[in-house]
């Protein structure tokens, strides 16, 4: 491919929207048009940069016996009401309805899609297990698009779904997906990925695992162990506290806190330290606006996640009314009546003496034992964990919290959609069961920001070989130069003819424009011609990352690229 003819322009300002290096270098490298809000079109670069990876994925996920499909992007309402979620699922969910008056969704996933397309297909125990994959387009209406292609509204994302006769089978072909996704972070060149444990969310299930890309401009916080390899999202993290109230039982006291309406300024009017209160934090529920209070330690952080995943429905933050029995600033569990539900933190477990809410305008409690005076509370893990917490796979307090980008997750996903579809198969008893589904997923166009984001310089990515747009990039310094050209067209015909992927720049333009348009493509392998090294019947080459430059005799320069482009291979797979 000749550079003058690919379409899209390579500038060297840094847009003024861009906040992430990763979306500033792709759009200054002309990988990438703006079109909506979360909405891009794609250049000639980064489509080769997606397909590729579309490549290694199919590879892999045929090596684990996976079957290509593929799903509609438009599908009827019908199915995912089946499923229950046309109504669970909030704003994210573009519904519609068609000309005839059919409500219809864009499909942001494809598990209804799936269970519907396999239902009547494997109605007896003997057609499983199987797994079935598509890479499509999705769309999510995402609230906050951010960072190019990182969190976007409309993506191409590869979606497997697994189904299988017992939750041992499930549970052994989840290994092998685990091992066929380090393969694929592998192969595009980042195996730095991490597995963390992960919350289901929408999604369902018990058991999934999401894969990060630990990185700085990264959105979700991941609790990591370096002593023992724990890893889990905060979502999912449990957070193990210990009984740091020391204080002896006391007698129940009600004290006038004027106008102290947070945890912290009680505190500090009662002179008491913040680890020994318990505050409230108060959600409702969206389906009925149901109250829902949730007390923790004072010096902790509700995890919502956690709470809406034990209560069973979506929340948001609650607007207290004078209807609701509570009173802002000074709810407490003790003579707690307000008709709601009420969940207790495991950090409050044991605490003899606390301070606490009166449930009175311009009252707090201190003195109040848990044990003595709620002695119905039942305890559950509530809160975030913290820099320095206790690891729950180790005990130690060895916990630190990173910051990463989630670019595949994989679920066990149980009976949670065949059961809701009603599909069914017969065992080999003649008895009826409901499948039990697994589901493994990648974003492309993430993972190629996620790539570009970890491997680049102020200049341009830096791709690894097996994405890159291009194997090669060819420069050709003074086209206007009879034997600089010819020597340049005969290596760039050689290495067509040799099967090599390479870019040729011949342009007549100053060679510091041709190299920062080199930077952005950021092609593995750059070939340079040039009349100087010409001289010495000698042609350079040099790698994008710096760590290889040589000379070499124009004889044996395709015979080096080619050495090369397969050594940058070898120790890509290696």
């Amino acid at each position: 491919m000749k550079l003058d003819k690919i379409i899209g322009d390579r500038f060297k300002e840094r847009p003024a929207d861009c906040v992430v290096d990763s979306h500033a270098l792709m759009v200054r490298g002309g990988y990438m048009k703006y079109v909506a809000n979360g909405i891009y079109s794609q250049f000639p670069p980064l489509k080769r940069v997606t397909k590729k990876i579309e490549q290694i994925i199919r590879e892999e996920m045929d090596r684990i016996d996976g079957q290509e499909v593929m799903f509609p992007v438009v599908m009827p309402a019908d199915i995912w009401e089946e499923s229950g979620r046309y109504e669970s699922i909030g704003n994210e969910l573009l519904r519609f309805k068609d000309r005839s008056g059919s409500k219809m969704v864009l499909g942001m996933t494809h598990e209804e899609a799936a269970v519907h397309l396999v239902r009547e297909y494997a109605n007896t125990y003997t057609k499983y297990p199987f797994m079935i994959y598509q890479i499509q387009t999705k769309f999510r209406d995402e609230a906050r698009p951010r960072a190019g292609l990182i969190r976007v509204r409309e993506f191409t994302m590869k979606d497997a779904y697994s189904f299988h006769t017992s939750q041992e089978d499930l549970e052994k072909y989840y290994d092998v997906c685990y091992e066929a996704y380090n393969r694929i972070f592998a192969r595009a060149g980042v195996p730095e990925v991490v597995t963390v444990k992960s919350d289901s969310g929408m999604m369902g299930g018990n058991v999934s695992h999401e894969y990060m890309l630990l990185t700085a401009i990264g959105e979700d916080s991941i609790a990591i162990c370096d002593e023992c390899g724990y890893s889990a999202n905060m979502e999912a993290a449990e957070n193990i506290t210990e009984l740091e109230n020391k204080l002896d039982r006391a007698e129940i006291e009600k004290v006038e806190t004027p106008h102290k309406e947070t945890i912290e300024d009680v505190c500090e009017y009662l002179h008491s330290d913040v680890k020994n209160s318990c505050k409230a934090v108060v959600y409702q529920k969206n389906e009925n606006d149901e109250y829902v209070v949730v007390f923790v330690r004072g010096d902790l952080e509700v995890n919502e996640t956690k709470v809406r995943n034990f209560i069973g429905s979506e929340i948001h933050p609650a607007v207290i009314t004078e209807e609701s029995g509570l009173k802002a600033g000074y709810i407490g569990p003790y003579n707690q009546n307000a008709k709601c539900t009420i969940l207790y933190d495991n950090s409050l477990k044991g605490i003899e003496n606390i301070v606490c809410g009166a449930n009175e305008v311009g009252y707090h409690y201190t003195g109040v034992c848990m044990e003595r005076d709620i002695p119905d509370a039942e305890y559950g893990d509530f809160t975030k964990i913290l820099e320095g917490g206790i690891c729950p796979k180790c005990g130690k307090h060895t916990i630190k919290i990173s910051r990463g980008i989630e670019v595949g997750n994989i679920f066990q996903l149980g009976t949670k959609y065949t059961k809701a579809m009603g599909m069914k198969y017969t065992d080999k008893d003649g008895n009826l069961q409901y499948p039990i589904m697994g589901c493994y997923g990648i974003g492309v166009g993430r993972l190629a920001a996620s790539v570009c984001e970890a491997h680049h310089d102020d200049y341009g990515p830096i791709w690894p070989i097996s994405i890159a747009p291009w194997e090669v990039h060819l420069c050709c310094l003074r086209p206007d130069d009879e034997e600089v050209k010819a020597v340049a067209d005969n290596i760039y015909d050689e290495l067509i003819k040799s099967g090599t992927e390479v870019v040729y720049d011949d342009r007549k333009v100053r060679p510091g424009v041709m190299f920062s348009d080199a930077d952005l493509l950021g092609v593995p392998v750059r070939v340079i011609v040039s009349p100087k090294n010409l001289k010495e019947n000698l042609c350079e080459i040099v790698t994008r990352d710096k760590s290889v430059s040589v000379k070499v005799p124009v004889e044996d320069t395709v015979s080096e690229i080619k050495k090369l482009v397969e050594k940058l291979y070898a120790d890509l797979n290696a």
